[in-house]
């Protein structure tokens, strides 16, 4: 809801694969010198180093929320919607979008939202004068865009946590069998590359962070059709993550997005100086470590 975890963890303590004990960071937000590691272990997966202690910056919960809802837009028009909002002087905090073809999978609190269209929406949060003012100003900039309707409050939060936790594609669902692709790329792209993923493969998509997030769920193949997907993110500047798939297919293809040569030499060499011996979470992030 309020960003990625690498932006709200302010200090660590930790173990490296030495068996030193290391601190960095801090416990309030302007006290970082020297090499932010914080970000550099928060992406880690446990391969640098045991963490021990964290601190973690919060956020005040706001006074209110209302979410506009534009109906019936395509992929690629409401890819231009979120980023004329997003950049819009309404603070928007949230841009989303879900395709007509998302809700077939989709139940709780998604599961009346569609009515048989795809939904976009877009989140204001606050004070409720200035949520309700900004809500005012953001549906007239949506109107070339169609008319808007909203959801407040508590519907509107758990509509938010159905679209973080990414409940249409759950595994106790209807596509528990499909294999989910996490993508990420610039969110001017987001629409395109989404809808040609759709197109090829028969699957779902999902839309977050403005088109920046990409959520999709594709029919079962051996690859998890990895090929397709990495092609098309690779053409787009983004990175893929297969987040679930079968160990079978695991197994046989890379998880994590592959790296360019120079790239993962680099990153040998940061984990070289934190695990020498490749002891800590090995083969996690790459085929070929596990041994």
């Amino acid at each position: 809801k309020d960003g990625g975890a690498r932006d709200h963890l302010l200090g660590a303590h930790a173990v490296s694969g030495f068996g030193d004990s290391f601190k960095t960071g801090g416990k309030v937000v302007k006290n970082v010198t020297g090499y932010d590691l914080c970000k550099l272990l928060a992406g880690s997966w446990g391969t640098l180093a045991v963490m021990t202690e964290v601190t973690l910056k919060v956020m005040p919960r706001p006074e209110s929320e209302r979410t506009l809802l534009l109906r019936g837009l395509d992929d690629v028009t409401a890819n231009k919607a979120m980023t004329a909002a997003l950049g819009s002087p309404f603070d928007v905090s949230s841009a989303a979008h879900l395709p007509n073809s998302a809700f077939r999978a989709a139940d709780g609190a998604l599961a009346g939202l569609g009515s048989g269209q795809a939904v976009t929406l877009l989140r204001l949060e606050g004070i409720a004068a200035s949520v309700a003012h900004r809500a005012g100003s953001l549906t007239a900039l949506m109107a070339p865009f169609g008319p808007a309707d909203f959801i407040e409050d508590e519907a509107s939060a758990t509509v938010w946590s159905s679209i973080r936790d990414v409940l249409p594609f759950a595994a106790n669902g209807s596509l528990s069998a499909w294999p989910v692709w996490r993508i990420v790329c610039p969110p001017a792209s987001g629409g395109a590359l989404g809808q040609a993923l759709a197109r090829e493969s028969g699957g779902d998509v999902i839309y977050d962070w403005g088109g920046g997030l990409l959520w999709a769920a594709l029919p079962p193949k051996p690859d998890a059709q990895a090929s397709l997907v990495r092609q098309r993110v690779e053409a787009a500047g983004g990175h893929a993550t297969l987040i679930r798939a079968p160990d079978e297919v695991r197994r046989h293809i890379d998880v994590f997005h592959p790296q360019a040569a120079g790239v993962a030499a680099l990153g040998d060499r940061v984990r070289a100086s934190f695990d020498p011996r490749n002891i800590l979470n090995r083969g996690r992030m790459a085929r070929g470590t596990a041994t």
